[in-house]
């Protein structure tokens, strides 16, 4: 279009799905959640501990800028003095080093003639890439962000992703100066060297360390992963959960929200930490870059883990303080099993034919129904003999909004198993029981439930921890749930907004029981 100017930032290509450019849009918005006073003194210092297009020295810059206008009305004097005494930035690669100063000092050289900052004397400016290594333990890993010493060991000409903010050194001292303001878009995973794409998630290292440098306010951008779930990241969520000095929460749920193109399962969120605030924590849903439903004021750690939707609170709190004979009701993780129930992996698979085994049992793994020997079990045996009802431990969908949340139920009769692909949700002495245990889980109810848990494709027992285990003699409807437990026509339409109907019809090829060969 003639006249159109865009913004180089918004053009450029990510790095990977774990080193993701911020768009310059969701850098503003982070931005606007702090006091923008800040942005009018001549003393506040900001840090960005994770440079890599410079989207966000830049966007500071700017408001800075014209902050201070007043203040310091020659334009020359008033760039030199914001970025040589006001904003900093440790770069994670020596690309992103140059792209950064690029972005913030319209040269890969601070100190080059085409800077526009003219007190420069060394070229890296205030934008670093201190020299730092992995140090790895005996077990060959790396003792600060866990690195797997057989793939990221490498000589002084290639990048050993050593990211300095978490690798020992400290931006005061690299810098001389106390920080007021951290912002970021930390790396997101580094691959650990497991089955297949293992990856293990470190952005949860950038969140602590920058929370101990003790900054008047920290702001930055991750994966929601810790809100649920994530390996690693228990205790990180505990952690955050308990923080009443974050005072703002800004979540996007639906996927490549945020980061247009950019597939991060569970979506992203950022967060503001006030070192001065104590209390509640605002919280706002986003969808399509916009607010989805009111902001609400609530503790983080009401529950084990975060909630996303506000809607959803009084709901779940209907829920959780039904009473039967004033006892509060069980919930299906105490039904359904860890994984392995019966100890033998997805990539365990049987015979085509059972007419070769001695004791042959139907055996429902990653593949196709085969068959194996009943003494190749040797966990939970006592369990062969009961009808199951399973779930896929992994269930979720790669468009943007997930809407089923938990696989259609499964019934399995005596004399079969199943490898880890599934969990035994329920076991029973007959078939209808089992059959209407199914039925139960199929309710949107159920999966609603399910859905403020689960936040990636990992449907373990724990996202069952909000499932009331309601009795199997009879056939649920999602409107006896509904009855049962009082929700009113607002709460029910979120439910039927958020999950889609899921019937016994809706099979997935092979989810019949006494299916035969």
């Amino acid at each position: 279009m003639e006249g159109h100017n865009p913004d180089i930032l918004t053009c450029l290509a990510n790095l990977s799905a774990d080193e993701v450019f911020t768009p310059p849009k969701l850098a503003s918005a982070m931005l606007d959640i702090l006091p923008q006073d800040l942005f009018r003194r001549p003393d506040t210092t900001f840090l960005d501990p994770v440079c890599k297009s410079g989207v966000f020295p830049r966007e500071i810059a700017r408001r800075l800028n014209e902050g201070l206008k007043d203040q310091m009305p020659d334009d020359q004097a008033r760039i030199n003095h914001i970025l040589t005494k006001q904003v900093f930035g440790l770069a994670i690669t020596e690309l992103t080093a140059s792209l950064s100063r690029r972005s913030v000092y319209c040269s890969k050289k601070a100190d080059g003639k085409f800077s526009i900052v003219t007190s420069f004397t060394k070229s890296d400016g205030n934008v670093r890439l201190p020299t730092t290594q992995h140090r790895w333990n005996k077990n060959g890993r790396c003792q600060a962000c866990g690195a797997n010493r057989a793939e990221y060991e490498r000589d002084d000409s290639r990048e050993a992703y050593a990211y300095p903010f978490i690798h020992g050194i400290d931006p005061a001292e690299v810098f001389k100066v106390k920080f007021d303001v951290i912002i970021g878009n930390p790396p997101y995973q580094l691959s650990d060297g497991g089955f297949g794409k293992s990856a293990s998630p470190i952005y949860h290292h950038f969140v602590m360390q920058a929370k101990k440098l003790e900054p008047r306010y920290l702001v930055m951008i991750t994966p929601s992963r810790w809100f649920g779930g994530g390996k690693g990241l228990d205790s990180f969520r505990k952690e955050m959960l308990n923080d009443d000095r974050i005072s703002h929460l800004f979540d996007f749920p639906k996927l490549y929200d945020g980061f247009p193109g950019v597939k991060i399962r569970g979506g992203v969120s950022y967060f503001l930490w006030n070192r001065d605030h104590r209390g509640m924590c605002s919280v706002q849903t986003m969808w399509d870059s916009k607010p989805l439903g009111p902001e609400m004021t609530r503790p983080l750690n009401a529950y084990d883990v975060f909630v996303r939707r506000n809607e959803a609170i009084s709901i779940l709190e209907k829920v959780r303080s039904f009473r039967i004979q004033g006892q509060p009701e069980m919930t299906l993780d105490k039904r359904v099993s860890s994984r392995k129930p019966f100890g033998l992996p997805t990539n365990y698979h049987g015979s085509p034919s059972s007419k070769s085994l001695r004791q042959a049992i139907k055996f429902y793994g990653s593949q196709r129904i085969t068959w194996i020997e009943r003494s190749d079990i040797q966990v939970n045996i006592e369990w062969i003999d009961q009808w199951k009802v399973l779930l896929t431990r992994l269930q979720g969908t790669s468009s943007a909004v997930e809407t089923q949340f938990v696989s259609n139920p499964l019934v399995i009769e005596p004399g079969q198993a199943c490898s880890e692909t599934y969990l035994v949700a329920g076991r029973f002495s007959n078939q209808r029981d089992a059959l209407n245990f199914a039925t139960y889980l199929r309710t949107r109810f159920v999966r609603f439930l399910v859905s403020l848990r689960k936040v990636t494709q990992d449907a373990t027992r724990d996202v069952y921890s909000f499932v009331p285990d309601v009795p199997v003699d009879r056939e649920w409807t999602d409107e006896e749930l509904y009855q049962r437990y009082g929700l009113n026509e607002e709460e029910i339409s979120l439910i039927e907004s958020v999950v889609r109907p899921l019937h016994a019809s809706d099979r997935e090829g092979r989810d019949e029981a006494g299916e035969d060969e």
